[in-house]
């Protein structure tokens, strides 16, 4: 049988698949990289490395800060990472929108050795996004707890309960998404994710103004440093919450942590939690 694509076939596939890679190569993708102190970072061109909380900040680390423009610098010791999500939703353009975190980032693939070598690119990410408008990390997955059991017996659960209350109350078409989520035994963790513009701006818009409800009804003047970042870890959650009421198609990546992790003592610290003996955790 004949090729049906004539005896120059595969060149002008070939070609078909260049011109594919270079459409994609002119999509913008910008990924902010939480930072607060100097640290490596991708080389890779789609990678914005900015300090977070710089506005409070003693030192200036040298790369892009969260207080220029519009923005909360200043709530960054209760909203952590997502006082770079803000600056990036008010003062940034591109055609898709991202968080890392400098020691957490998404890779092409699992593996050992030096996760540097494996840190997503951008033409990874480009050929992902042109068949799904959002990355997000690999589940967590719990083996004994819930999302919400997990939450409340590792922080205060006077800030989830806020939530569950604000979303009811606000934006009452999100509450059985929201008990979907929590009921579940996985998440997407990190704060980390990749999506396209129009669906960041949709999310932000809706994040935020549920975050600075509960912002106004907690009282964290006792709240440790570590337990007062309760906005950014409620917004790990909120993500899913959000991912479910809307429906999002998504593709999930690998992350890679870019220092070693002592899993042992993480276990036995979740086992002291889930039974009562130890309140809260180290930083993760």
């Amino acid at each position: 049988m004949a090729d049906p694509l004539g005896p120059h076939g595969a060149d002008h596939a070939g070609e078909g698949r260049t011109s594919r890679r270079e459409s994609r190569r002119g999509v913008k993708v910008k990924v902010l990289v939480a930072a607060h102190k100097p640290y490596r970072m991708p080389a890779d061109g789609i990678y914005l490395p900015i300090q977070v909380g710089r506005s409070g900040a003693s030192t200036d680390i040298g790369i892009k800060g969260d207080d220029t423009g519009e923005n909360i610098s200043a709530k960054n010791p209760n909203y952590c990472e997502l006082t770079a999500a803000y600056w990036a939703w008010k003062n940034l353009t591109a055609d898709y929108i991202g968080l890392a975190h400098y020691r957490r980032h998404f890779v092409g693939s699992h593996g050992f050795g030096d996760p540097w070598g494996r840190v997503l690119t951008g033409d990874a990410a480009r050929a992902l996004l042109s068949q799904s408008d959002v990355i997000l990390p690999k589940k967590r997955r719990y083996i004994i707890e819930s999302v919400y059991s997990h939450y409340i017996h590792a922080h205060h659960r006077a800030g989830i309960d806020a939530a569950i209350a604000t979303i009811r109350k606000h934006h009452p078409d999100y509450a059985p998404a929201c008990a979907e989520v929590l009921k579940r035994n996985w998440a997407h963790m990190f704060n980390m994710f990749i999506m396209k513009w129009e669906l960041f701006d949709a999310y932000c818009a809706w994040l935020f103004d549920v975050l600075f409800r509960v912002e106004q009804e907690l009282d964290m003047s006792s709240y440790s440093s570590f337990e007062a970042r309760v906005l950014g870890r409620l917004s790990e959650l909120l993500l899913d919450v959000w991912i479910e009421r809307n429906g999002i198609v998504y593709k999930e990546v690998p992350v890679a942590f870019m220092e070693p992790q002592n899993w042992l003592r993480k276990g036995g610290s979740f086992v002291l939690r889930r039974f009562g003996v130890i309140h809260g955790a180290e930083p993760r």
